[in-house]
């Protein structure tokens, strides 16, 4: 079994005080992957490095204390690739690859676009340039992309649908690129696969109730080629510990990494 994890942590430092790394340790993952670290390579404590004898891997943003995203495994890659090659994304710290044989693992940072149309921008250009590069990689790879997307598929995914459609996270032109991702370049929203429910979020705004009502969006995704998105034979979204605003989503897959 390979079993996965995606959280974005809204601020490494932060979840850790809230118990997210004493929660890891009692997973037995392979992989977890986490986004919005928040922290410099200067930061980085022994615990949030190597924790529980995993070692990390990590992009972190030029700007200090914005976005990063983060691989931790147990298993020794084959090869680590810090960002996909992006001028202009690079350096805001949104991508790393750990492969292992013919799987690749991805842990991706998506812009969010709701700070204004500047950011919005943005995060269509990034979509842009990210989908021929997965589209590429699949060609020769099995691929697990986990991360926070900051895009809401389908109205079973988000609990305001009609309030939200003029919303960054859930734009008509955000949704069609996910269903191009799906439909036409072949990938598989996994979690989909397993649970059809409705009212199973990821993310919950700090305003108001949202949490405590279930008001959220489903935008932190495992998307898998389907060769691995077959084996997938569980999926949770861990809500029993709030350690940031977004939830941990676990995958247990029949494939095991080949030991070196």
């Amino acid at each position: 079994m390979l079993r996965v994890i995606t959280a974005n942590l809204n601020g490494i430092r932060s979840a850790a005080k809230k118990g997210f790394f004493e929660w890891f340790g009692e997973q037995k993952a392979d992989v977890v992957c986490v986004q919005e670290i928040k922290c410099s390579q200067d930061d980085m404590t022994p615990e949030f490095l190597a924790p529980h004898g995993f070692t990390g891997y990590f992009q972190h943003a030029v700007k200090k204390g914005y976005s990063g995203a983060g691989l931790y495994t147990r298993h020794e890659p084959d090869e680590v690739v810090i960002g996909f090659g992006s001028e202009e994304f690079d350096p805001e710290g949104r991508y790393v690859e750990a492969r292992f044989g013919n799987l690749s693992v991805i842990s991706v940072y998506v812009p969010s676009g709701s700070s204004g149309d500047e950011r919005q921008q943005a995060k269509y250009r990034f979509m842009d340039e990210f989908m021929p590069h997965l589209a590429e990689l699949s060609k020769e790879r099995e691929v697990i992309v986990c991360g926070d997307v900051n895009i809401v598929h389908k109205e079973i995914d988000i609990k305001n649908w009609k309030g939200n459609q003029k919303n960054s996270g859930c734009l008509p032109e955000e949704r069609a690129w996910l269903t191009k991702l799906f439909d036409d370049v072949g990938y598989v929203d996994v979690f989909r696969t397993l649970d059809q429910r409705p009212e199973q979020y990821t993310w919950w705004s700090n305003r108001g109730q949202a949490y405590a009502k279930n008001v959220g969006w489903r935008i932190d995704y495992q998307i898998a080629t389907q060769g691995i998105a077959a084996t997938a034979k569980r999926v949770d979204v861990f809500r029993d510990i709030k350690f940031s605003d977004h939830a941990p989503v676990t995958v247990d897959y029949a494939h095991k990494i080949a030991k070196k």
